[in-house]
């Protein structure tokens, strides 16, 4: 295979900057002035205005970056007509990632700082959720919808089933941290979760029809696998 291309002089400044709105979020929130990322990417601030044309749009293009990498898995699959096997497997590695981008230590401090200003700048609070959030929710329910026509999926709202999915991923993992309590923090215990949630997903929506003979049970967690906030224990 051959070797990528190294990125251009452009691209490399532009890394630069993201890394820098990045790091400075997570020190100053919301507070993030342009004047402080040229100081902190080594640029100028004309040249900030020049490539991104205002603090919105460069904030937009920190996203949409995070973006992409978070639903890169998703789009690898996105052409292909796989079995229920693929499904599986690309399902999981999107939940993984998920859950490592997520436990990142730069982003769990960034949102608690994001969260206490959310209501003193309720515009850009806004904005960052729908440019996130909401776009992440909406790439996902399109990968399902896609799933669900194919009948690798049973047929049902792929929006509301996107927002399950997400939640089943990250489950209370991210207040724990937010709060700081225990919380999986380690590869394999996040691992062996991401593939409890996305199994459980799956088999509530299998094309397959289910019985209702015990319906409790696709989403029970047997107890010695359950999260002990007293004692630290970790989930599997």
């Amino acid at each position: 295979m051959p070797a990528s291309p190294s990125p251009t002089p452009a691209l490399r400044r532009r890394q630069r900057v993201h890394d820098a709105v990045r790091e400075l979020m997570a020190e100053q929130g919301f507070r993030v002035s342009m004047d402080a990322v040229a100081a902190r990417a080594g640029c100028s601030k004309q040249t900030l205005y020049s490539y991104f044309g205002s603090k919105q749009e460069l904030m937009r293009s920190v996203m949409q970056e995070h973006l992409d990498l978070a639903t890169a898995r998703l789009d690898d699959q996105h052409g292909e007509h796989g079995e229920h096997g693929d499904l599986r497997t690309t399902l999981l590695a999107f939940a993984t990632e998920h859950l490592q981008r997520l436990s990142e230590p730069h982003v769990i401090t960034t949102c608690q700082l994001l969260s206490a200003e959310a209501a003193l700048f309720p515009e850009e609070a806004r904005t960052l959720y729908r440019d996130g959030c909401d776009t992440l929710q909406q790439r996902l329910a399109e990968w399902l919808d896609l799933a669900m026509r194919r009948g690798q999926l049973r047929h049902d709202d792929p929006h509301c089933a996107s927002e399950l999915l997400l939640g089943m991923i990250v489950g209370l993992d991210f207040e724990r941290q937010r709060f700081a309590v225990p919380h999986r923090d380690a590869d394999a215990v996040r691992q062996r979760w991401a593939e409890f949630a996305v199994d459980a997903f799956l088999r509530a929506f299998s094309p397959v029809a289910t019985t209702s003979a015990d319906p409790v049970s696709l989403f029970a967690i047997p107890p010695s696998n359950r999260f002990d906030t007293d004692s630290g224990a970790s989930l599997p």
